[in-house]
């Protein structure tokens, strides 16, 4: 069984893009952690007042991340029906995992005016780790070609160290039936290539 913290190494912190733009969600915020693993997201976002909702298939890292009064849901996101289905959430949050096929329903389970902030590796990071297969490696510019609805907020792609990978990054608003973008107080558009 899994453990969330082994007292002999440092706590797994919460992704630096995920603190950077927290600032954008609104107190009490309906979060979906889509594959969570280990549960470090859910349980930084909980710690933040955050209503969060913790999805992977790993049910013993669940079991975990559950005693600690977080929302779970067990389900096979590569290999089963989309467990949502009619969900929405003021926030997604996917990091360090890519299904393309999850695309379509992770547009869909986006409020309006809701945020996606989205993290995972891209093309390069083959030479740096795992993983290596082009499958789950994103095309550069890929996340803003998926999300080419929303109002991109804040984009990065490139290499980062400790640990060093190649990543892209996004940070993106889901723009009302109406057109306009709720709550939104960022100054300017950061991007990197």
């Amino acid at each position: 069984m899994p453990i969330l913290h082994d007292p002999s190494r440092p706590p797994l912190q919460a992704s630096d893009w995920l603190k950077k733009w927290s600032h954008v969600l609104a107190p009490r915020s309906r979060i979906l952690d889509l594959a969570c693993g280990s549960g470090r997201h859910a349980l930084w976002l909980s710690s933040l007042k955050m209503d969060v909702l913790a999805v992977d298939k790993d049910l013993a890292a669940l079991e975990q991340i559950q005693k600690m009064g977080i929302q779970t849901l067990c389900a096979d996101l590569e290999n089963a029906p989309w467990p949502l289905v009619g969900e929405q959430f003021d926030a997604v949050l996917v990091t360090n995992y890519l299904w393309r096929a999850l695309w379509p329903e992770l547009l869909d389970c986006v409020k309006d005016g809701g945020f996606v902030i989205y993290e995972t590796f891209s093309e390069g990071h083959q030479m740096y780790g795992r993983p290596t297969r082009a499958d789950f490696l994103l095309q550069s510019g890929e996340l803003l070609r998926v999300f080419n609805a929303f109002k991109v907020l804040g984009y990065e792609e490139g290499l980062l160290s400790e640990p060093t990978r190649y990543v892209q990054r996004i940070i993106a608003q889901k723009p009302t039936l109406s057109g306009t973008l709720t709550h939104l107080a960022i100054g300017s558009l950061e991007c990197s290539y």
